[in-house]
């Protein structure tokens, strides 16, 4: 497992019993979340954009007010909001569908996009050029980590390797620490976060319809299922 400790034990967790039962889980976090000490002003702002819960926990963090309506990607950034006390609403499991959705509502304006430093959609500006003015601050950044030794290990023997992906930039991490000769099984959350992988020698890449964490758990399965089977381990029907 790649993501920060906590989003991967949560997801494990959620995995089918039967599918835990059949695999060892290594927790190899790729990217470290680091909130920024900075202070958002919300003096004129209508409302904020969250497009992930480590944006939410980050403003928690610093004490961004909570009067405001959050609009949100996907479940779980929507569930963090909600639970931490903004009135947030999902309004699409993408970037783009949540442009694409505010669009249609054109709420009051400006918005106030809270992110990562890295981040990938161009929300605010876009959203700005089609007539909902938008700003954006990043509030947390993602500090690259290597494989950790557990990991390595593995990745140097034989026993096939299943990684589930999330982002892009995990990807392009796993791509350049991977130095492994275990076969690779590999489950991308988007096509983008598959384009860096591309280059690494897989047995499968098995990109997601649709990038939602039930998704990526069907894949998983799949994935640990087929291994097996290729493998020739008992019980893999």
């Amino acid at each position: 497992m790649t993501r920060p400790r906590a989003a991967s034990e949560r997801f494990v967790a959620q995995l089918p019993t039967r599918t835990r039962s059949r695999v060892t889980v290594i927790h190899s976090p790729l990217l470290e979340i680091r909130h920024l000490p900075v202070q958002v002003v919300t003096t004129a702002v209508q409302g904020l954009i969250f497009t992930s819960a480590n944006a939410v926990n980050a403003a928690v963090s610093i004490g961004v007010t909570r009067d405001l309506p959050a609009y949100c990607v996907g479940p779980a950034t929507t569930g963090a909001a909600n639970g931490a006390g903004w009135q947030a609403q999902m309004v699409g499991g993408t970037a783009e569908e949540l442009v694409a959705s505010l669009l249609k509502i054109r709420p009051e304006s400006p918005l106030l996009h809270l992110r990562g430093e890295h981040s990938r959609g161009d929300v605010a500006e876009r959203l700005t050029e089609l007539g909902v003015t938008t700003l954006e601050q990043p509030v947390y950044q993602q500090h690259l980590l290597p494989l950790t030794d557990e990991a390595s290990e593995v990745a140097a023997g034989n026993v096939p390797v299943v990684a589930p992906i999330f982002s892009p930039r995990t990807a392009r991490q796993f791509a350049d620490v991977w130095p492994g000769s275990a076969p690779l099984w590999l489950a991308a959350i988007s096509q983008a976060t598959a384009e860096p992988l591309r280059s690494l020698g897989y047995d499968c890449l098995r990109v997601v319809t649709k990038p939602t964490p039930t998704k990526m758990r069907k894949a998983v399965k799949k994935l640990v299922k087929h291994a097996m089977r290729v493998e020739g381990e008992p019980g893999a029907d």
